[in-house]
């Protein structure tokens, strides 16, 4: 090799290196978005601070929404951020409810009796198949009838996230089964104070009426806390207990997933073992094109077991992990304050990543039907936690 050809090749390795530094370094795909709903819970808590009656988690999605809508903002959020807005979506969502579980204590529930949590289980289960019965009949697209069901009977968009992270949803599923349960939620905190009296509930049967009724956790604090102290512990401790159901619900649908798609996997492989054997001397292309599309339901069956959840995520393990943590009680209070501000921002951030998701347009073919369904789901968890707060007072 000549001196000059030596002197290319090194000139040619170099280059690959001179244009890494020239480009300089690039953030992450995330950045962007994460940074984007960082300021969203920024301006979320704002709009709280001004008007305390608006809970910083419907704030958030509010202005996910907006964000997903304005002219400027739009384009980043179905562009550069998208990818950031969805980690938020659904990481820091785990996250959030992960820390969840810091609010649950045994004691706590121990506390309330074993008629009240009766009464809790029985609301839950009447919400979530009703709902999601109804969602069907109603011919709601997708997994949004599973999605709405869960956060009217658990916990809101907390419930919905996790939910939707073993069922592999559809972001828009998601998107919209959120800003309806958020928008029900709000509503009962302008509407129930005012059905107290008129139902005849002293302050500690409406807080337990509030907390077996209403959905996100901040919701509850916000609708109680017009009934005093008595009222406001009653209806967090039966929140809480509905949160604590979250585990057992997540735990049953992964088995669903993991049992449906090995049924699939078997029909896949009979279909293609029958379809080929049936027609192959008689229509020799029309068997190559079923066996081929047999093969492709079978791949497509396998992928799914082979992407199947497990039977409890490790975020529900988290959950239980740090109630049985709080159970314990060597958590100092600064810790838990600390744990539940961290909780309230993660989730935010999340629910504002969920809320850009929102498509109004989309949204407005099927907006009839998924209103009429949350108010029927919303009719159905108050009369029900009515009537268990009665039979249990």
């Amino acid at each position: 090799m000549t001196l000059t050809a030596a002197r290319g090749r090194a000139r040619q390795a170099r280059k690959p290196r001179q244009a890494r530094q020239a480009t300089g370094w690039r953030p992450p795909a995330t950045a962007y978005g994460l940074g984007l709903a960082a300021a969203g819970v920024a301006a979320a808590w704002t709009v709280h601070r001004l008007f305390p009656a608006v809970p910083l988690l419907t704030a958030a999605v509010v202005l996910g929404i907006v964000a997903a809508h304005l002219p400027g903002a739009r384009g980043l959020v179905r562009g550069v951020c998208r990818a950031g807005l969805s980690f938020a979506g659904k990481r820091l969502m785990r996250l959030g409810i992960v820390l969840l579980g810091l609010k649950l204590s045994l004691d706590d529930v121990l506390g309330l009796g074993w008629a009240t949590v009766a009464m809790v289980l029985g609301v839950v289960a009447a919400t979530f198949c009703g709902t999601w019965w109804l969602g069907r009949r109603m011919g709601l697209p997708g997994d949004q009838p599973l999605l709405i069901a869960t956060g009217y009977s658990i916990c809101g968009a907390s419930a919905i996230g996790a939910v939707s992270e073993v069922s592999d949803s559809d972001e828009r599923d998601v998107a919209t089964s959120v800003a309806l349960v958020t928008l029900c939620g709000t509503l009962a905190i302008a509407v129930l104070p005012l059905l107290q009296h008129p139902l005849g509930l002293d302050d500690a049967a409406f807080g337990r009426w509030v907390g077996a009724s209403v959905h996100d956790v901040g919701q509850v604090v916000a609708t109680a806390q017009t009934a005093g102290p008595a009222a406001l512990g009653d209806a967090v401790l039966v929140k809480l207990v509905r949160v604590a159901l979250l585990a057992p619900l997540v735990a049953a649908l992964a088995t669903a997933v993991r049992v449906r798609a090995r049924g699939a996997r078997a029909t896949g492989t009979e279909a293609d073992g029958s379809e080929a054997e049936g027609t192959r001397a008689a229509e020799p292309r029309a068997v190559g094109a079923r066996a081929e599309g047999a093969r492709a339901v079978g791949a497509r069956a396998e992928g799914a077991t082979r992407r199947r959840p497990p039977l409890v995520p490790l975020f529900v393990l988290g959950f239980l992990a740090m109630t049985a943590l709080r159970s314990t009680g060597v958590l100092a209070t600064a810790a838990l304050d600390a744990a539940a501000t961290a909780q309230e921002l993660l989730l935010a951030a999340a629910l504002f990543g969920l809320g850009s998701a929102v498509h109004l347009p989309s949204l407005s073919r099927t907006g009839a039907r998924v209103a009429a369904l949350g108010l029927c789901a919303w009719v159905v968890i108050a009369g029900a936690s009515y009537g268990g707060v009665l039979l249990t007072t």
